[in-house]
């Protein structure tokens, strides 16, 4: 059995349009403009993470460390003024509290 090129042709072109789709697909996915691609989703959906050197790990943990030090050095310093603030109200409030007694005003008047 013989086929005629005018029989052929119908079988010949869907099977080149496929492997040209497979091919064009294959360079975009594989090439530079896939990895592109690929790069951009793994942001977006963050797996992306970049491991920082343990150089830099250290380094960031003792600067957490600094300033947790640092804060709680200032709690403590904001506890004191505090206390000082309550101790000062409380003079104050004596004070105040003796020019009221009787007897006070009698001596200018």
């Amino acid at each position: 059995m013989q086929v005629s090129p005018g029989e052929m042709v119908p079988i010949v072109v869907p099977i080149f349009g496929m492997l040209t789709g497979i091919a064009i697909t294959g360079m975009v996915v594989l090439g530079p403009v896939g990895r592109a691609v690929g790069r951009v989703l793994m942001r977006v959906f963050g797996a992306d993470k970049e491991q920082l050197p343990a150089g830099e790990v250290a380094r960031l943990q003792s600067l957490v460390e600094d300033q947790a030090d640092r804060l709680e050095a200032q709690q403590r310093q904001i506890a004191e003024l505090a206390e000082r603030q309550d101790f000062t109200e409380r003079l104050l409030g004596q004070v105040r509290g003796q020019g009221r007694l009787p007897g006070a005003g009698d001596a200018a008047g």
